[in-house]
């Protein structure tokens, strides 16, 4: 396949692209190229020139600031939105007038704000949260690309478990201090997926007839409760703390959403589909993200 990139240098992007490796890959880029499969854009000041993408079979849009990568405020709000918005809507309009068949594009798991427990999947609407419309307005902007006739898959991935990953490396510190433990009640969902999954679910779906959303998550529901205990297990290491609320938001401020809130995600288009996880439960996937 020729697969044109956006967000390549991710730790998604990165995982991705090392397993289509035989592939023809192009990579569009912020900076100026260092290789010849890379190409420069800049979708905040210019639309993407559409013969970039001359028989591409299929355009991976996986960019977006950090969520958890520092406090939030009206200005870092604006930057995630736009982080996400603006890049998706200048890809999705020269997927549409270049034809390109296919369009993959990132969303998150946030799309469903706090469910307490009740069960959602891909048919759920997006919650009224922060999260929830910055998710909807994200999936919105690959309208052009899906008028066109392309098929859209918009990837609602949850907290992805691997090495490196950026939850476990802000959690695994408190950890190793003695300082673990459940975040306010415990009892909210953390959708999760171990990052091979994650990448061998994007390998099924570019080869797939699925158009439309897809929740990347893992096929069994963990609680906050849960999580911590796995992860505490993994490490040696007791977590009995109860981390309040309060605490959490002096810590993270309005990004602390991320551990006191949470939907119970069901992967349906992934199950119906066959896809066999190689991580199926929580304590899996820290495992092997930790090389236990």
């Amino acid at each position: 396949m020729r697969i044109v990139m956006a967000g390549s240098s991710g730790y998604l992007g990165g995982a991705l692209r090392r397993a289509l490796e035989g592939n023809d890959i192009v990579r569009l880029v912020r900076r100026t190229p260092r290789d010849d499969d890379e190409i420069q854009w800049d979708p905040y000041r210019d639309p993407l020139d559409p013969s970039i993408l001359d028989g591409v079979d299929a355009v991976v849009n996986l960019g977006g600031a950090s969520i958890g990568g520092r406090r939030w405020n009206a200005a870092y709000k604006r930057h995630i939105r736009a982080s996400r918005v603006v890049p998706t809507g200048v890809l999705s309009e020269a997927v549409a007038r270049a034809e390109v068949p296919l369009l993959v594009n990132a969303s998150a798991a946030g799309w469903y704000g706090d469910r307490a427990d009740v069960p959602v999947d891909e048919r759920t609407p997006a919650a009224a949260d922060y999260l929830g419309t910055t998710a909807l307005a994200w999936e919105q902007a690959t309208a052009p690309a899906q008028e066109a006739g392309s098929r859209v898959i918009r990837l609602r991935t949850g907290h992805v478990l691997g090495p490196g990953s950026e939850l476990l490396a802000r959690l695994i510190p408190t950890y190793k201090f003695f300082l673990g433990g459940r975040f306010g009640s415990g009892r909210q969902f953390v959708p999760w997926i171990s990052l091979r999954d994650w990448v061998s679910a994007v390998e099924l779906l570019l080869d797939s007839d699925v158009d439309g959303p897809v929740n990347m998550v893992g096929p069994t529901p963990t609680r906050n409760r849960e999580f911590t205990k796995a992860l505490g297990a993994v490490l040696h290491r007791p977590a009995p703390w109860i981390i309040p609320g309060w605490a959490a938001r002096l810590v993270a401020g309005e990004a602390a959403v991320e551990m006191l809130r949470g939907a119970d995600v069901r992967p349906a288009v992934l199950e119906a589909k066959g896809f066999e996880y190689k991580d199926s439960t929580v304590l899996d996937a820290l495992e092997w993200s930790l090389g236990h």
